[in-house]
This record gives C-alpha cells, structure tokens and sequence, in this order.
C-alpha cells in the first residue's frame, strides 16, 4: 500500500512534468510514447518488482496474437488469452502465495491491462472486419480503422498515468491525446463548429486535480480514522449477530460497507487526477461554459451515496468497467446478457470465492429491483411528496440492499460468507426470488431497442454523454476527417 501511494505521487508529479516539458506542441508523438511507457514500466517495477514482466508477457503476447490472427477472430483469441492469463495470475498470487492478502497484488494492474488489451481488440475488429452498417452508434465511433504499432500499443497498455490504477480509457481517446488532438476537437464542438481552431490554448486542469486531490485527502482521512472502528468481520461476530437487534444489524452493515468505500474513492480519483495533470481526460464544457475533466472518471461519490435503486449505484461506481462490460459482453452476448456480463464481471475481478457469490446475488438483486421499477414505480412519481417518500424508501433499500450483496466481496471466502447470508436467513435472496414471481418482467423487442430497454447496469445517458464527448478521433490523417468525426457525434447523440 505504501509502494502503491508512493508511485502515485511520484506519477502526480511526472504527470505535472510530462504537461509541461513534453507538451503535444513541443514534442513529438513518437518521444511521448516512449517517455510515457517507459516511466509507466519503471513504476510497475518498482512497485511489483519483477512480477511487473506479467504486464509485458500479457501485452506482448496479445500484440503477437493480434498481428497473426487476423482482424475477423483476433478479437476472441485476445479476449480468452488476456482472460485466461490474468485468471492463472490470480490464482497463482491467491492459493499459492498469499490467501486474503494483498502483498505483491501484480494482478491489480493487470486487471486494467486485460480491459484494455479487449476493448481494443474488440474496436479493431469492428473497425477493419465488420461492416458500418452492422454497428451500433457506438462500436461505430469507437471503430479503430488501423492496426497501432507495438509502441502505440505499449503506451497505451503501460502507461504511467493509468499502470497502476487505471482508469480504462479508450484507444482512440488516448492517441488523440499523445498528438493533441484531444483539446482542439472538443473545444470546436463546444463552440459549435466543425472547423478546428489550432491556435486556441488548451485548458488547464489545475482546478480540477487540486479538487480530486481534496477529495483523496479527505477519502484517505476518513479510512484511516474511520473504518478500523467499524470492520465488516464484525457482522459476523458470535455475540454482535446473538444479542443485535435486526435493525442495529443492518444500520451495522450500512455504516461498515459504507466505510469500506473510501479507499476505493481514494485510489480511483488520485489515478483520474494523475490523468487529468498530464492533461488527459478533458471532455469539453458544460452549458454554463465551465471545463469539466471527468472524460475517464471511475465514480460520482454523491450519487453513489445517494442512490435510490441498485442500478444507480453501479451507473456511479466502477464507471469505465461498467462501460466496459457493456461493449465487449452485454451487447455482444446472443443469450441471457445480464447474466453473462455478471459472469465475466467475477471471472475479471478474480478467484475468491465470495466474489462470485456477490455477482450472482447481484444477478438477482438487480433483476428484482428491475422488476419492481417496471411494475410499481409509475404510481408514486405524479405528486412531489409521494415522490419524495417513495425516494426515501428506495434509498434505504437500495443501501440495505447494496451492503447486503457486497459482504462476500469484503469477505472474500465461502464460510464467512454463508455465515452471514445464514444469520440473515438469506432474507434479501428469497425476498428478490418472490418478487420474480410476483412481478413479471416486461419483454422487449429484439434488434437495437434490447439493449435500451433492459440494460441492467449502465445508463443510457452516461453513454450518450460518452458518444458525445469521446471515443471520435481520427486515427491517422487519411482515416476520417474532422468533419466526419464531429457528423458522427453528434448522429450517435441524435439516436
């Protein structure tokens, strides 16, 4: 933990050199590759120590497996190699190294690694193999057109900013930021037009990284005072589960689920923050003509916290894997996709047990919540003040029910985790089975209005703002115009 943080910080501060001295006006695409993969090597080493050739081998490997396959099926040998490599890692670090800990945790990173490695071969096939008629909006302005070379594709696996902590980001919206491209695009179509003005001054992040580090500081705070007074093991306790009270038990595991989150806040917004002080991650102005640098954010804290149904919170948590999920398995998968995405969800998160037993409560907790959104919602929403009742409610259940599903994952192994579902007589398990029975699930078309209707984790919106505002640059200089790039924008928002 303390190689983690202080890598970060050194990345912080590299990030500030890597803006100002090796600037896309100043230096050439080909010496930012390089410095940016080599500084993102040199992290990796010297946290992980030699264990950081796992991220070479997995890259290196799938780069090899890419150029020889073939644009038609390079996508599915990249995705079951990067796959099944980080599966064999992660079991190897976790039932012959070290059970429950997190000592020399390589497998980390190259969970990030894996994500990228898949969505760009999933973005390459679209764009070389398939025909534009055949994608989505969005696989369609994602589409890489061209083959990157092995030090684009390095950098892009193994950067500094994103080595340690991600967040996944897309190829396309990488490269356009090594050849800052990234800044006169998005500040042309802020201004409304397609012409791209190259003397305009990129904005600065300044702001928004002295804010996101605010926001670590008082995440990191809050875990180091806060959470060791209210450990989750504590809901499993002999005494605590004997003689609490149902309601003191889960206002118990609402505040310790609650306090475990702040490391998670902690790390992702240092990694989006590191991000944003190289001077990626600008995603254009908002209408009161404000900058806002949450292109590849992983959360929104106040929404996760204020949530009120199951699919709001993960709309908030885990953005950029949310997002990932969805284009490499849900829109893809040609039978039961909300089941196959918390499937390959566990498998990529990795080999303890209870992370399985999470996802597939979650498979069934957000089924059920879906469930009664479709049939009971419409009733409480014509009056603000039944409205707000109705809030209320779901807010506290969506809470009751986050924490509940979640315990596995804190827990990590199979009797602690039973022990707990046993204590509480899995309550929340038959109670979404009922609601299954009692309300129907509505059916949706087939064709393009599936995945509007039942996407179970990711809101339309957030894709539509991700349509707008990333993912649309050209690749090479004869690839596609800006004109076309911009048309494709603003097309994917108009659907």
């Amino acid at each position: 933990q303390v190689n983690f943080v202080v890598c970060q910080l050194f990345a912080l501060l590299a990030a500030v050199w890597f803006r100002t001295y090796l600037h896309s006006s100043k230096t050439s695409p080909f010496i930012r590759h390089v410095v940016a993969t080599l500084l993102g090597l040199y992290l990796a080493l010297f946290c992980f120590g030699w264990y950081a050739l796992h991220f070479v081998i997995q890259s290196g490997i799938s780069y090899y497996i890419m150029i020889i396959i073939g644009v038609e099926n390079m996508h599915k040998y990249c995705f079951v190699f990067a796959l099944g490599y980080l599966t064999v890692c992660q079991i190897t670090r976790v039932y012959i190294f070290d059970y429950g800990q997190y000592s020399a945790d390589f497998s980390g990173p190259m969970m990030i690694i894996t994500q990228k490695i898949t969505s760009l071969a999933f973005e390459i096939h679209d764009g070389m193999f398939r025909k534009n008629e055949d994608l989505t909006p969005s696989q369609r302005c994602l589409a890489v057109r061209r083959m990157p070379s092995l030090l684009e594709y390095l950098s892009y696996t193994c950067n500094f900013m994103g080595i340690l902590a991600g967040p996944l980001c897309s190829y396309k919206d990488y490269i356009a930021f090594i050849e800052g491209r990234s800044y006169r695009l998005q500040q042309s179509e802020a201004n409304g037009k397609e012409d791209t003005k190259y003397e305009q001054t990129d904005p600065s992040p300044n702001i928004a990284v002295a804010q996101k580090l605010l926001i670590c500081g008082l995440s990191l705070l809050f875990h180091m005072t806060i959470t060791q007074t209210l450990p989750v093991e504590y809901n499993i306790d002999d005494n605590f589960i004997a003689t609490a009270s149902w309601p003191v038990r889960f206002f118990y595991l609402y505040l310790s689920l609650m306090a475990a989150r702040p490391k998670y806040y902690f790390a992702w917004t240092l990694a989006d923050a590191i991000n944003n002080a190289a001077g990626f991650g600008f995603r254009g102005y908002d209408k009161n003509g404000v900058t806002r640098w949450d292109l590849i954010s992983n959360l929104r804290i106040q929404q996760i916290e204020f949530s009120t149904s199951f699919k709001m919170f993960l709309d908030n948590w885990n953005i950029q894997t949310a997002l990932w999920l969805k284009r490499v398995c849900y829109e893809r998968a040609t039978f039961s996709p909300t089941i196959q995405t918390f499937i390959l969800s566990a498998i990529w998160h990795g080999v303890y047990p209870g992370y399985y037993l999470t996802f597939l409560t979650g498979v069934l907790m957000t089924l059920a919540a879906r469930a009664i959104r479709n049939n009971i919602r419409h009733y409480f929403v014509e009056s603000p003040a039944v409205k707000l009742c109705y809030d209320i409610v779901t807010w506290m259940t969506t809470q009751a029910a986050i924490s509940y599903t979640v315990v596995p994952f804190v827990l990590l192994s199979v009797k602690p985790s039973f022990t707990f579902y046993s204590s509480c007589y899995f309550c929340l398990h038959i109670a979404s089975i009922l609601v299954l029975l009692v309300f129907p699930l509505k059916r949706t078309q087939k064709g393009s209005k599936k995945h509007e209707s039942v996407q179970p984790v990711w809101s339309r919106k957030l894709e539509e703002e991700s349509l707008l505002q990333k993912n649309n640059y050209p690749t090479t200089n004869n690839s596609f115009s800006q004109k076309q790039e911009v048309t494709c924008r603003y097309q994917a928002l108009k659907q």
